[in-house]
């Protein structure tokens, strides 16, 4: 192509067309001109089309890490609820006075292994971290799902700071427990072999004795497991949320 163009101006240099070769010159530089922008608008949309996919890459991993989200916030509530119902039996087996020495003892045992723990939270923020961490929250170009994304998962870090208060809140509650009491001959699962063995009555005469030590540590229990079963409600809510508006991005993206 560069051959034939040298050609044509040598010919006309040749002939003399000085008009005519000047015309050509700025032809040529025009043509040049196109075809540097077109290789560079070819060149964009290849860009264009790389970070459309790697924001589609993002925000797919995004919504399947909610989805798991709803899954763990899902069971854990449950389990939350469940370790209260074990706080509630123990309580109603201490107030009752016709209770068996066997159902109290059950009673203890199951709280122990049960309604003693603590809540979890620990939800999965690896994409949001990578996201954050190599700059690449850009890829995502609508700011406003780009700011919902962050607030989302400045929300799981307010959650986390209110799981480390309630339990720095609860540890001095817990510590008496098992400071004065023989408390873990009840966690049969771990250390109950550790203590000479007892008689169900003998079990029994040592929780009614030290009952208000034992119903002190399962209130606060209760309640934390309650403060956190409604904050976890309320981040199941949101993350779908999330993925609602997070799958329908993806959808008008095609």
């Amino acid at each position: 192509m560069l051959k034939i163009f040298r050609t044509i101006r040598q010919k006309l240099l040749h002939e003399g067309k000085i008009a005519n070769y000047i015309k050509y010159g700025v032809g040529e530089i025009f043509l040049v001109v196109i075809g540097i922008l077109i290789a560079l608008s070819i060149n964009n949309w290849n860009e264009n089309r790389k970070l459309d996919q790697q924001e589609k890459s993002y925000l797919n991993r995004l919504i399947q890490e909610n989805k798991s989200d709803v899954l763990t916030f899902a069971a854990e509530i449950e389990r939350l609820e469940n370790n209260n119902q074990k706080i509630a039996n123990l309580s109603n087996a201490f107030k009752d006075k016709d209770c068996t020495d066997s159902l109290l003892v059950l009673s203890a045992r199951e709280f122990l292994i049960y309604g003693s723990l603590y809540p979890r939270f620990n939800p999965s923020i690896s994409t949001y971290e990578d996201l954050s961490s190599t700059g690449n929250l850009g890829i995502i170009k609508d700011t406003g799902l780009r700011d919902q994304i962050v607030t989302h998962y400045q929300s799981y870090q307010a959650v986390e700071w209110d799981y480390k208060i309630n339990a720095d809140w609860a540890m001095p509650i817990d510590a008496p427990l098992f400071i004065h009491t023989d408390a873990l001959i009840f966690d049969t699962a771990i250390t109950s072999f550790l203590f000479p063995d007892k008689s169900i009555e003998k079990l029994a005469d040592d929780l009614r004795a030290n009952q208000e030590i034992y119903l002190r540590n399962a209130a606060i229990h209760y309640w934390i497991n309650k403060d956190c079963i409604i904050m976890l409600k309320e981040i199941k809510e949101d993350t779908t949320e999330l993925i609602k508006i997070l799958e329908d991005v993806i959808k008008t993206k095609g």
